[in-house]
C-alpha cells in the first residue's frame, strides 16, 4: 500500500511503477550484516534472512556475499 505499482511512479525506463524499485531501498536496506560463529549464521530463534526483489523488469539478479574475518 505504501509504494503501489502503478504509473504514479514515473521513471525513464522500465514498466509502469518501476520507479518504486528505486524508492524501496530508503525503506528496506539493500544489505544485511550477520555475525558468523563457528561457521554458522548467528541468528536468533525467530530470525531468518530473505531476499525481496520487487523489480520485475530484471529477469536475472546477482547476489554478492562478503565475509570479513573477525
Amino acid at each position: 500500500d505504501l509504494l503501489p505499482a502503478d504509473d504514479r511512479w514515473r521513471h525513464q525506463h522500465g514498466t509502469p511503477g518501476h520507479g518504486r524499485s528505486h524508492v524501496m531501498p530508503a525503506l528496506i536496506p539493500p544489505y544485511a550484516t550477520v555475525p558468523v560463529e563457528g561457521g554458522r549464521l548467528a541468528l536468533g530463534t525467530w530470525q531468518s534472512i530473505c531476499l525481496v526483489d520487487l523489480n520485475v523488469d530484471n529477469e536475472e539478479r546477482r547476489v554478492r556475499l562478503s565475509f570479513l574475518a573477525g
